[in-house]
């Protein structure tokens, strides 16, 4: 026997007789031993008795409401959206509730319910997920035991419902982006809602209710920095002394060394942008633009897309004047579109941000700005025939010394006027007839523009010094026809906004990306592109492995210092956006307290 154990043995054996003895001054009644067991079984028994009750009255009231065409908290076509996986999940549990105990919230669902509630803070809507409506359920509503057990029914389910909607959203953003004409198959791997509802109904604490949520989210960094990014506009926003109108300008540009009323006012928003520091923002002349303000419009006008001048003109005054909470839902719209993309990368890919005018070109599958080649790029017009699309395509080879094959819709709508007013200068340009037979036509005579306009010859231009498509492309095959290229309109390149080709994008360092690409396949050094890029026939070469390519649009990202970029919406992209988030207001549930209209 263990040390001591002899001594407890005796204590225990003392304890149990104090037990059945009766206390000192007290008399035993004879023949009795102690009346509490028996006092206290029937008080037990209906205990239990009514603890089943309620059980069962909730099961039975879950499968009715599941059975139900409706759901008073929760608009009909999420009704109807939902009630399959609903139904499966609790016939999985026997109908036992998921998120109440006796008829009332468990520590749990109050965690979920708040994250709902702070869904803002991840981009999100609250009241697309009921956040309103289940906080009302949530709080003691008095009444009957029946009554009591009713309303944790119907808070029971909604918080399902909403909770997963809330998790697929989270995962995989609110609209599907083919629905708006964006051909971003990320072959998402699936998520199960319901196994998601599980682990958060047993999440021991809210710490870890959030973890599991975060779990759900993108993993990439800029995504981490916009949400933090997002925190800060939102309280920029609410400060009434940086929502006032700037003054307009006397003037169409404002250098340094002007005066402006508007100065002390554009001072105070500079420092809270993080674009002036304020230990330089004092100035005797309150109303001069000095070297320190003028460098805090360069600052500003670079996260902007805007040229950095220093200036204050009028594209960098209505920058300016874009109101907070517009920019706070810019980055909104950017943490949705980044929740289309794949959550992990197998290879490092190559991200074309169409607004941004800017291509980045991965060593590793994180995205951080020390792996990240980053090249100047000059996209589609805005007309929206010439559009850059927003898609996803692996690249395969590289073409040096490309010949380029004009579209028919160039042909008929630019070329061919030219090649009819002057067909000997189209022809030193390098372009050519190539009929259907092979036959390659130098000179454009009449029977040969005939054939041209009839469709009998195709036009393309040979490789050389005024090819449109420069001395190599990129091909990642797509529907499209859309290819990254070299360009020999390189002045262009000056230029803050660059959409002015028909949709192809060209590349300012064409040489840097064909090191990029072609770094996994053996002898290709810079001198060997070089050489391919400025001698010899058109040439291919495949990849030794394909790359994705990325063609995405986003208004707003977060660099690594914690600066904010903001960039126009040349497509209109932002708008139609927008409008997809706007049509789900009708499958927001009213207000808590008010009436869903059905």
């Amino acid at each position: 026997m263990p040390p001591g154990s002899h001594a407890r043995s005796h204590a225990s054996s003392r304890s149990s007789a104090s037990r059945d003895e009766p206390h000192q001054g007290m008399r035993r009644i004879p023949g009795r031993r102690s009346r509490t067991p028996k006092a206290c079984a029937p008080l037990w028994a209906c205990i239990v008795l009514l603890t089943l009750t309620a059980q069962s009255h909730a099961s039975e009231a879950l499968r009715a409401q599941l059975a139900a065409p409706s759901h008073p908290d929760v608009p009909a076509a999420l009704w109807s959206e939902w009630t399959p996986m609903l139904t499966a999940l609790y016939s999985s549990r026997n109908y036992a509730p998921l998120w109440t105990r006796d008829g009332a919230p468990t520590p749990a669902a109050i965690a979920l319910v708040g994250q709902l509630a702070t869904a803002h803070s991840r981009g999100l809507e609250p009241e697309d997920y009921g956040a309103s409506r289940l906080t009302a359920l949530a709080r003691p509503g008095g009444g009957s035991a029946p009554e009591a057990a009713d309303r944790g029914v119907r808070f029971d389910v909604a918080l399902s419902l909403y909770a997963a909607r809330f998790v697929k959203e989270l995962h995989a953003g609110r609209v599907d982006p083919r629905a708006i004409g964006f051909r971003i198959d990320t072959a998402r791997p699936p998520l199960d809602p319901a196994l998601v509802l599980q682990s958060l109904a047993i999440a021991p604490t809210a710490e870890a209710t959030v973890a599991i949520l975060d779990s759900l989210e993108p993993r990439w960094l800029r995504y981490s920095l916009l949400k933090e990014a997002l925190a800060r506009y939102r309280k920029l926003a609410a400060d009434p002394g940086l929502t006032a109108p700037l003054p307009r300008l006397p003037k169409r540009s404002l250098a340094a060394g002007a005066r402006y009323a508007g100065a002390p006012q554009l001072r105070r928003l500079l420092i809270a942008l993080g674009d002036l520091p304020e230990s330089r923002s004092v100035s005797a002349d309150e109303e001069l633009i000095d070297e320190a303000l003028s460098a805090a419009i360069a600052r500003f006008q670079g996260r902007h897309g805007l040229k950095r001048d220093g200036v204050l003109g009028e594209r960098t005054f209505r920058a300016l004047s874009v109101p907070l909470a517009a920019r706070a839902r810019q980055i909104e719209l950017a943490l949705e579109r980044f929740r289309w993309l794949p959550p992990k990368l197998e290879n490092p890919p190559i991200f074309v941000n169409i607004p941004q005018f800017k291509l980045f070109a991965f060593h590793t599958t994180e995205d951080r700005e020390e792996t990240i080649l980053p090249i100047d790029v000059i996209v589609g017009s805005v007309f929206p025939r010439h559009n850059t699309p927003v898609f996803a395509a692996d690249m395969e080879y590289v073409v040096f010394r490309p010949f380029w094959d004009v579209p028919t819709s160039i042909l008929r709508n630019e070329l061919l006027p030219q090649i009819r007013a002057r067909p000997a200068a189209m022809a030193n340009q390098g372009y050519e007839a190539v009929r259907r037979d092979g036959r390659v036509e130098r000179e454009f005579t009449p029977e040969v523009i005939l054939a041209l306009e009839s469709g009998a010859a195709r036009l393309r231009q040979r490789p050389g010094p005024r090819n449109a498509l420069g001395r190599i492309k990129f091909v990642f095959p797509n529907d499209f026809a859309v290819y990254l290229h070299d360009t020999p309109a390189v002045s262009l390149f000056n230029e803050p906004v660059r959409a002015y080709s028909h949709g192809c994008i060209r590349v300012a360092d064409p040489v840097a990306l064909a090191e990029y690409v072609l770094r996994a396949n053996p002898g290709w050094t810079r001198e060997k592109i070089l050489e391919a890029m400025e001698q010899g026939d058109s040439r291919r070469v495949n990849l030794a492995q394909p790359i994705r390519v990325f063609i995405v649009y986003a208004t707003a990202l977060a660099a690594e210092d914690g600066s904010v970029l903001f960039f126009e919406d040349i497509y209109g992209h932002d708008a139609r956006l927008e409008a997809a988030l706007r049509a789900r207001t009708a499958q927001r549930p009213a207000a808590a307290g008010g009436s869903l209209d059905r």
